[in-house]
């Protein structure tokens, strides 16, 4: 069970794809999805459709990360592989994925996703299909109106 929409969102910190610190704010848009392995078939359809969605996410104002289990050199591996430009958050310990309450007692983390607003938790995705999941969940804050084109 991982945390609800309305909680306050916890402040994290870990080391990107490029072993730099990396602190996501919880005040401005943010999703922060977990997913369970790097290069992986799931994972990667994720993960492409994130970097497809790349643009209009950051046309939004909308930071995007990535979290798995995985080390720093497997995510720089998988961003190099896959084209991706935006942080993958490494958390081999699950200490993330337990500050979110994110399932791992599989040996990865639960395919998982958050969106942060103003120091809270917006709204949940849970048992994540990976196909779609990018486009929908921007979908959500635009319908919403939480966040607009090219703001």
């Amino acid at each position: 069970m991982s945390l609800d929409a309305g909680d306050s969102a916890p402040e994290i910190a870990a080391e990107n794809q490029d072993g730099e610190v990396v602190r996501p704010s919880i005040d401005g848009p943010t999703v922060l999805y977990f997913y369970p392995r790097d290069d992986t078939p799931g994972c990667t359809t994720e993960a492409r459709q994130f970097q497809t969605e790349l643009e209009s996410y950051r046309d939004a104002g909308v930071a995007v990360y990535g979290v798995s289990t995985d080390t720093v050199s497997s995510h720089r591996e998988f961003c190099d592989d896959q084209g991706l430009e935006f942080d993958l958050l490494a958390d081999p310990d699950a200490e993330l994925a337990d500050a979110f309450d994110v399932d791992t007692s599989r040996g990865a983390a639960a395919r998982t996703t958050f969106v942060l607003l103003d120091g809270d938790i917006w709204r949940v995705y849970e048992d994540v299909s990976p196909d779609g999941h990018a486009r929908d969940v921007l979908g959500d804050l635009l319908d919403a109106g939480v966040v607009e084109l090219g703001e």
